[in-house]
């Protein structure tokens, strides 16, 4: 019952703690003692063997650690109106591994939920549609672009549909201007609209977030509120959720996924401490998902990355990859 294509069994979402190396280097670089190349220099080394990591682990997919960002989604989008670095990036994670590559960028919900309809120019969008519409269309170019690079496996990283189970967000979200209720039927058709053209031969996945800066977080709230159309009506190939807290509710919203055609990853592993889980703990965790979701469309990852900013998470390098050690090796207990 292992899978040949992503996702995997074994899978990450995908950033890692930046290596000694890497944060020296940016130090440098912020006082300008050393230059743009010389710090990318450091940055394709460390990448080189973060990469070779991943593949000591056993894992069938490698990223960059995202070590070229500071921010998991900053860094995307302020350069998504001209040609993309991250294609670069992606080119470069490519030619130097022998598993998939995976690239990992923000979801376009993020250019609208966190500011609201009171940031957007209503002499531009006077109507709200037409700018989710652009968006949508941006991101299908995007999608186009990493795939012509090579590209087979991308996610959408994404903290608004887990924003949109939590009360406090909700309510935010109603001062900004916007009406909750209504938006993730709107976000699932821009969703759409941007995964409309992606190949057969592609997989994209998303991972949803309840944020994770220095192993803090800022929302709480089962998946219930949104379960129906973000499995339903979203057509994602795969989808990484967050399960190492209470936080996250309980594992009944996963009977919205649709039996056969979508993987449900399990972020059952927390990355937000180096604490390291117990084998027979996660293995029961797993038996309940079952309940409502076949073996066969399950996986099983760290519940985020360890660094969605370069600052990363309260954790050490040697804890990080004993989690993920774990992963595989639970992966091949449970699917053989």
């Amino acid at each position: 019952m292992q899978r040949t294509k992503p996702p995997f069994r074994a899978d990450h979402v995908g950033s890692f703690l930046r290596t000694a190396a890497i944060k020296d280097a940016r130090a440098k670089r912020e006082k300008g003692a050393v230059t743009a190349e010389q710090l990318k220099a450091v940055e394709d080394a460390e990448i080189k063997k973060i990469i070779a990591r991943q593949e000591e682990c056993g894992l069938k997919l490698a990223t960059d650690g995202e070590f070229r960002r500071s921010w998991w989604h900053f860094d995307f989008l302020c350069g998504l109106d001209s040609g993309h670095p991250m294609i670069g990036h992606f080119e470069f994670l490519a030619a130097n591994t022998r598993v998939t590559p995976k690239m990992t960028i923000p979801s376009p919900t993020l250019l609208h939920f966190r500011f609201g309809r009171a940031s957007i120019s209503r002499t531009l969008y006077p109507d709200l549609d037409e700018f989710f519409d652009d968006l949508g269309k941006t991101y299908a170019k995007v999608v186009k672009a990493f795939y012509d690079a090579g590209c087979r496996y991308l996610q959408f990283d994404d903290t608004i549909w887990a924003f949109l189970c939590s009360e406090k967000e909700r309510a935010q979200s109603r001062q900004r201007g916007d009406n909750p209720d209504e938006l993730p039927e709107k976000y699932a058709q821009m969703i759409n609209q941007a995964l409309a053209a992606k190949p057969a031969d592609m997989t994209i996945t998303t991972h949803i977030c309840r944020g994770n800066f220095r192993s803090t977080w800022i929302s709480e709230g089962g998946y219930e509120p949104v379960a129906e159309t973000l499995f339903g009506k979203v057509n994602y190939d795969g989808y990484f959720l967050e399960y190492d807290t209470e936080r996250a509710g309980g594992f009944e919203p996963l009977r919205f996924v649709p039996k056969g055609s979508k993987q449900i990853v399990l972020g059952l592993v927390t990355s937000k401490s180096g604490t390291l889980e117990k084998k027979d703990d996660i293995k029961a965790r797993i038996k309940e998902a079952e309940k409502f979701v076949a073996l066969d469309q399950l996986c099983l990852s760290p519940q985020c990355g360890f660094a969605s900013t370069e600052e990363g998470n309260v954790l050490t390098e040697e804890a990080q990859w004993a989690k993920m050690k774990m992963i595989v090796d639970l992966s091949k207990e449970v699917w053989g």
